[in-house]
């Protein structure tokens, strides 16, 4: 194995971040480093246990779920989503990906659980953010970078993707992003719990994922790490969210 300290010591020397903490096993071989510090003004040092943001990392947790519930013959992948979500039992596609938001047609066919699971429903983000299509996903549904606290509640959120037509009919495109959040309100529906307490359930306590959650407990907030992005001019970090922020409810 490379040696997995200097490695990530490379990164927080240079101010790319503060602190990173990573595992790399092979076999037997484990090796585990943990270098910086919790945030840019080095408060604490980075730890074995630091709580990180996993963002777009809940994506194959999600699909993991729902994978589960076609198991359990709850969902199908071939069955139509307006089964469960009766805002998308009549979707409609924006006649080009450029043409304007009220110059659709009809779907093809419905939507399906494997059009989700495969990012082919026709929602989420093309190569190009500009086209009008996309703008509403940024607005009314606060997609782009995580504001948890911003996103209204599912059944509200729901209504007003029903009223956003797709880019692309189903099945037609891959597209990032939505509709792994679409997929959630599906999981939670179907199986009439939070979604939260799906993912508990079926996920995060079998494998003893005990620090796996949509917030951060006030007893855990020591071990959590501020969120930050890089200044596009080559200045310092920004930070985006310290760990009293979004995610500490």
């Amino acid at each position: 194995m490379s040696d997995l300290r200097s490695l990530l010591e490379t990164h927080a020397g240079d101010g790319s971040l503060p602190g990173a903490v990573a595992l790399v096993a092979h076999g037997d071989d484990i090796e585990v480093a943990a270098v910086g510090s919790v945030d840019t003004s080095g408060t604490a040092p980075m730890a074995r246990d630091s709580l990180f943001r996993i963002a777009s990392v809940t994506k194959p947790v999600t699909a993991a779920a729902a994978m589960m519930l076609v198991e359990d013959g709850l969902l199908a992948l071939d069955v139509p989503v307006a089964r469960w979500l009766p805002e998308l039992a009549a979707p409609t596609v924006v006649r080009t990906p450029s043409a304007p938001l009220h110059d659709v047609v009809p779907a093809d066919r419905p939507i399906t659980v494997a059009d989700l699971l495969t990012f082919r429903a026709g929602y989420g983000f093309p190569a190009d953010f500009s086209l009008p299509a996309v703008a509403p996903l940024f607005g009314a549904l606060k997609q782009g970078p995580p504001r948890p606290q911003e996103v209204p509640e599912p059944d509200v959120w729901m209504a007003a993707l029903g009223r956003i037509p797709l880019l692309h009919q189903p099945g037609e495109a891959w597209l990032y992003n939505t509709c792994s959040d679409i997929l959630g309100v599906l999981i939670a529906r179907a199986t009439g719990q939070p979604f939260q307490d799906v993912l508990a359930e079926r996920v995060f306590e079998p494998l003893g994922m005990r620090d796996t959650a949509f917030a951060v407990p006030p007893g855990q907030l020591h071990r959590f790490t501020g969120y930050y992005r890089a200044d596009p001019d080559g200045g310092a970090l920004e930070l985006v969210d310290a760990p009293a922020g979004e995610w500490s409810t």
